[in-house]
């Protein structure tokens, strides 16, 4: 199993959980963005710059991804091609997108455009709070472990 994150939007305080997650699983975690990053030295962190452009980083995880991989992102059409080869995916959050949901999130999600595009709701989601920075490592603790019984 390798992680992918689609580093661009993911919050810092997620990178550092998945950092120190990477280096006690010794699993490879590769963080995907169109800027340059920083990651902390190890053998079990990669960078990868991509070039500008809409779904450039997107684009680049599907491409590079293997069945059984993770890949981290807020992006509900990322987490869809990911689970449709066979990865695991989970949001900032620590919502975990499975076969089973995210159908109705991708639906959910274009209902949420289709109302913010015409001014019906205005905004995004609330900042990240610790409930979700606990929930996210809980469920990347959760695959972690279940990856290495595997």
């Amino acid at each position: 199993m390798q992680i992918w994150v689609d580093a661009d939007a993911c919050p810092r305080v997620i990178k550092d959980i998945l950092y120190r997650a990477a280096k006690r699983a010794e699993v490879i975690t590769t963080l995907i963005a169109n800027q340059p990053l920083q990651v902390p030295a190890s053998p079990w962190l990669k960078s990868v710059q991509v070039g500008s452009g809409f779904d450039v980083a997107d684009d680049y995880i599907v491409q590079h991804l293997e069945l059984g991989d993770l890949v981290i992102t807020a992006d509900i059409p990322l987490a869809a091609e990911a689970i449709d080869k066979g990865a695991q995916a989970i949001n900032p959050r620590g919502q975990h997108y499975t076969k089973a949901n995210i159908k109705q999130r991708l639906a959910m999600r274009d209902l949420m455009e289709e109302l913010r595009s015409t001014g019906e709701v205005r905004g995004g989601p609330p900042p990240l709070n610790q409930q979700d920075r606990q929930a996210f490592a809980n469920v990347l603790d959760r695959l972690l472990a279940k990856h290495r019984k595997s």
